[in-house]
This record gives C-alpha cells, sequence and structure tokens, in this order.
C-alpha cells in the first residue's frame, strides 16, 4: 500500500496525479477464508482490521450486500463521546474515544477527527441530578467530564437560547473530548488497511443462507456462491435479526429507523456539539458550514431509510426555541438509517448457539462513536473465542438472566 503523505501529494502533482493506486482491491471471492465478517460498515471493517493488526488473522473475508460504508456507517450525525453512566458502557466508548484520537496515524487516512467539545443539556431539573450523577461516576471510571453552568453554556455557544419558556438550559454535562469524525473516511480507511493485510472486500454480494454442521458453522451462501470459513462475525446492524435467523437463533432486536438531516452551509456558527436530550435534538455543524441534526427514532418498527415530515417537525420545534437563528435555514437534504435496538438499549457482543459464529450488534442509535472499541472488542472475541473484559458484559444472554446495562433509564433516551 503506498503511503499517504505530503510528499506522496507534491509527487503526484507533478506528474498531473497518474500514480494514484486504488484503495482497496475488489477481489472475487476465495473458497474458504479463516474468518468472514458480514457487513461492511464501520464495526465490520473495525472487527476485520484488529483481527489483523492485534491477533495475526488475515485470512479473512468482509462481505458486505450493498456497498462499502453504506447503510449506518454513512448515515450517521457522526459525534463520538464516552459520558456514559453504567460502567461497561463507559469502559468500551472509552477505548473507542481513546482511539479515535490516534486513527489518522494509526491507518494513514484522515478520518478528520476534531475533538471540539460536546454538551448534553440539562432543561429540567430532573436532568441536572442525572447528569450530577453522571459526572461522579465518570470520575470514578477515570472518564474526564464536568458539570457547567448556563453561562459557561452561553459562552462556548453564543447562539444558543438559555432562558427559554419551555426548555431553559440549566447547565450541562460537558466532555471536551468529544467531537465528531469524518463518517465515510472512518470507513475508507479502515477498508484501505484491511485490504493492505491481504483481506478481501466483497461488495455487492449478499448472503442468502448459514451453513453449519455438528452444531458449527461451516461458511456461507452468498449471491456469488458458496463460501467456507472457520468462523464468521455477524455485524449487520439493523438486520441483525434476518442473518440471525439463518444461522438458527432468534435475537431480542428490534429495527427503527433514525433520521436526520442538514441545513444549507452557513459561516461558521457553532463549534461545539449539543445534545438536548428533553426534546430529543442534537447539532453541530460540519466542515462545509452545514448544521448536522438529528433527534429520535421512529415510534414503530420499520426498514425505511428515508426521511419523513413528522420528523422535521418534532426534532426542529424544539431546537428552534434553544436556537433561534436556525428557524429560517432551507433543509439541504434529508435521510434514514436502520437501527437496531435492544431491551436495555445496550449493544450485543457475544458467541452464540451456533459454534464459531459470532454477533456484534444492538448499538442502537450510538453506533458510530463506539467502532473502534466495538471493533477491537469483537476481534478479541472471535480470535479467542472468549470475551475480554470490553465485551463480557455485553453477552446476549444477559436479557435471560436480567443483567441489564440500562443505559436508555441512565440518560432519559435511547442513547
Amino acid at each position: 500500500m503506498k503511503r499517504y503523505s505530503v510528499f506522496a501529494i507534491a509527487r503526484e502533482a507533478a506528474r498531473y496525479h497518474t500514480g494514484w493506486e486504488r484503495a482497496w482491491r475488489s477481489p472475487a471471492p476465495k473458497a474458504h477464508y479463516d474468518a468472514i465478517i458480514v457487513g461492511a460498515g464501520g464495526h465490520g471493517l473495525a472487527t476485520a482490521y484488529y483481527l489483523g493488526k492485534n491477533h495475526g488473522i488475515r485470512n479473512v473475508a468482509i462481505i458486505e450486500k450493498g456497498w462499502l460504508g453504506g447503510g449506518n456507517t454513512g448515515r450517521n450525525t457522526t459525534i463520538i463521546r464516552s459520558n456514559y453512566l453504567q460502567d461497561p458502557s463507559a469502559a468500551i466508548y472509552d477505548k473507542a474515544l481513546k482511539l479515535y484520537e490516534n486513527l489518522s496515524q494509526d491507518l494513514n487516512y484522515n478520518v478528520m477527527f476534531s475533538p471540539r467539545g460536546l454538551l448534553m443539556l440539562a432543561q429540567t431539573h430532573h436532568e441536572v441530578r442525572g447528569y450530577l450523577r453522571t459526572v461522579h461516576a465518570n470520575q470514578l471510571q477515570g472518564v474526564a467530564t464536568r458539570w457547567i453552568t448556563p453561562q459557561e453554556v452561553k459562552k462556548l455557544v453564543p447562539i444558543m437560547n438559555i432562558a427559554g419558556p419551555r426548555y431553559p438550559v440549566l447547565g450541562a454535562l460537558y466532555q471536551e473530548r468529544g467531537g465528531t469524525a469524518r463518517h465515510d473516511a472512518v470507513a475508507w480507511g479502515y477498508a484501505r488497511a484491511c485490504s493492505d493485510m491481504g483481506m478481501d472486500i466483497i461488495q455487492n454480494c449478499e448472503v442468502t443462507a448459514v451453513r453449519s454442521e455438528n452444531g458449527r458453522v461451516t461458511g456461507v451462501e452468498t449471491t456469488k456462491g458458496a463460501i467456507g470459513c472457520t468462523k464468521l462475525g455477524i455485524v449487520v446492524a439493523g438486520h441483525s435479526g434476518q442473518v440471525a435467523g439463518m444461522a438458527g437463533f432468534r435475537l431480542p432486536v428490534e429495527s427503527l429507523a433514525l433520521q436526520a438531516l442538514v441545513s444549507e452551509p452557513v459561516k461558521p456558527c457553532i463549534d461545539v456539539v449539543v445534545m438536548a436530550n428533553t426534546v430529543h435534538g442534537y447539532m453541530s455543524q460540519s466542515d462545509k458550514g452545514e448544521l448536522v441534526i438529528g433527534g429520535g427514532t421512529d415510534g414503530f418498527n420499520n426498514y425505511t431509510q428515508r426521511g419523513s415530515f413528522h420528523h422535521i417537525e418534532e426534532t426542529l420545534r424544539a431546537l428552534v426555541e434553544t436556537f433561534p437563528i436556525i428557524s429560517r435555514l432551507k433543509m439541504l437534504r434529508q435521510w434514514g438509517g436502520i437501527v437496531d435496538m435492544t431491551g436495555d438499549r445496550s449493544p450485543i457482543i457475544s458467541k452464540t448457539p451456533l459454534g464459531n459464529c459470532f454477533i456484534n450488534c444492538g448499538w442502537g442509535t450510538g453506533g458510530f462513536k463506539a467502532i473502534p472499541g466495538s471493533g477491537w472488542a469483537m476481534a478479541e472475541l472471535m480470535a479467542k473465542g472468549e470475551p475480554g473484559p470490553l465485551a463480557a458484559a455485553f453477552n446476549m444472554w444477559r436479557f435471560k438472566e436480567g443483567q441489564f446495562i440500562d443505559e436508555s433509564v441512565a440518560a432519559g433516551v435511547a442513547h
């Protein structure tokens, strides 16, 4: 793999950029792999990357029914944070944040990580108590967060109306290390690194069946033929239940659409990420000047990857009160992604009833921020056959045993 650098740019400029090579290969599938990852989104690609980097397993195929990064990885609002209440959640998200901080150097690909800071607004007295509790929990976990006053919020975000009649700002949970990254660059960077290790990224290849023998996985049937494997990782977000059904087991997940939108580009006006959980809206500004706005999931199960008017109304009518200047902006585009939600709104990284078959799902609305930590934990699980400390609490049998990691109760929102 040719390394990207300022010298490479200068060299290619001198020869009219004729020497750039493809970022990753697009090979035909082989008959057998040591491991197959179903799903070439951020989580699947990160799993493959850390399988190779950390565990030396490089005879790997990443299979994608569409195009690389075309699912939730390319359909989110790019927020990165680790200020969670529950210990297992804080551990895996902070691992992800630490990996994000050096990911561009690790992958030799600029993922545009921007630690601009993240505010979670408290707009009720209940939220004030909840976020103060989170600050104390984060201190015990070694996660740097702090509580700030309404005046400090106003100083960080001058365009905010902190004295709104319905939703006044009473303070905020502030994580200075939080921020954003470029979602497609994260997928492309991992894909390029995986390809360089000799892994096969196979796009437009849908899995139609999972093959097994004597209770252990032996491979998959795809639209490009049968492919054998020793180990199988299912990392397909909103379609997790469908692929799990092919493998012969059920998951405690449901699929819903999560919508987002961006405004027309404007001059820089907000340089932190703001989340308002009372009204369930969040906003940041992209490097192109667009305001990136998201909200909650649809209230019904569906597989829709497009926007709808009710989301615009429900999300923006509250945000306009807190950010009056956005009321006159035009919407540039809107979209949806299919998220997989568990009962406790925390993920599943687990062995399954089918031997040598592993699953990573249930990230709900918080999957992008977890990509490096999720891949790290899933790779360890697949390589060793047993979960490491990051994944141990997220097994799929915790719902049967009542050992919930209930972030929905802790945060007051899905994620």
